[in-house]
């Protein structure tokens, strides 16, 4: 039976919400988007007129297809190549979704996003309901059907294994924002000293290039091999013009929340640099090269105000 007007408009008020719960399930906005659409279907096959509260309804639809969906992905992932790491979006993306308080923006952060692939589907699902949408263990136990008890046990593992993958304390996003524009100056001017003072000691870089695009398996580890690493990406070359089709603009943009460096040929995102930076320095690089999942971040990027380059590159 075709959804009323009523229905309809109830759905897409929704949507928003139910695509940044998804997005943060799942680190991916295409699948995010698949889970919201997917609700959709089962919103329109409903007696809704039988759902007593809409919302909790199509939240608890959406966060069962998200573990599902990760569950699977578990599999997948084992045979991506290379590293897997989640889908960036830059400012201003509307599947974003609420940023206000300290615990929403640390579920959105690009690191929290990277280390919750540690967590089981149900922490993960406890976690974003809990921290990112302030929903009561109650109605997170209806939601996964569980206690309320087993929901704070997975609350506290998942708090537990996030903690223990970001040992060091966080700066102001002010403060981050200026070690980041520092590291790039540093990186331009080809200053491995300067760059060697911004790291800690332990930093690691990692990429995701998806078997589409060059990126080295094994993280380069310690702040020695990050500093050449970068060094070695940023210089010219024919070679990197060629493959990315052109001569690259290095931006200082912001990602997930946090600063970041956008590299960009004639408008097209060809990589997102999310560092991590802490009270010590820059303790790791997240480098997000996959195409597939950067056509998003090119979308936005379009629609997004931006400065000079800092510097060009290849």
């Amino acid at each position: 039976m075709p959804l009323t007007g009523t229905q309809l408009d109830r759905f897409e008020a929704a949507m928003p919400r139910l695509h940044a719960i998804a997005y943060r399930m799942l680190g991916s906005a295409g699948d995010a988007e698949d889970a919201v659409q997917d609700t959709f279907l089962r919103w329109q096959a409903a007696d809704i007129d039988a759902i007593e509260v809409p919302e909790a309804w199509l939240t608890t639809v959406l966060t069962n297809l998200c573990r599902n969906h990760l569950t699977s992905a578990r599999v997948r992932r084992e045979a991506y190549v290379g590293q897997w790491l989640p889908e960036p979006l830059l400012a201003g993306d509307p599947m974003l979704g609420p940023a206000e308080t300290a615990e929403q923006r640390e579920s959105l952060s690009y690191a929290v996003l990277a280390l919750m692939e540690r967590l089981s589907p149900d922490e993960r699902a406890v976690y974003v309901l809990r921290e990112a949408f302030d929903h009561s263990h109650r109605e997170i136990a209806g939601v996964l059907g569980v206690s309320e008890s087993a929901s704070q046990q997975l609350l506290h593992r998942a708090r537990k294994r996030i903690a223990a993958g970001r040992p060091r304390a966080e700066v102001e996003p002010a403060t981050a924002r200026a070690v980041v524009e520092e590291f790039m100056a540093a990186t331009a001017d080809g200053s491995t000293e300067r760059l060697l003072r911004l790291l800690t000691d332990d930093a690691f870089s990692v990429g995701d290039g998806g078997g589409r695009v060059p990126a080295r398996t094994a993280p380069f580890a310690g702040a020695a091999a990050v500093a050449r690493f970068v060094r070695g990406l940023f210089t010219p070359g024919k070679a990197k013009r060629d493959l990315v089709g052109g001569t690259a603009e290095v931006h200082l943009a912001e990602a997930n929340g946090s600063p970041a460096v956008v590299v960009a040929v004639d408008g097209r995102v060809v990589g997102v640099m999310c560092p991590e930076v802490t009270a010590d320095g820059i303790t790791a690089l997240r480098n997000q090269v996959n195409p597939e999942k950067l056509r998003r971040a090119t979308r936005q990027w379009a629609r997004s105000e931006r400065g000079e380059p800092l510097f060009r590159a290849f």
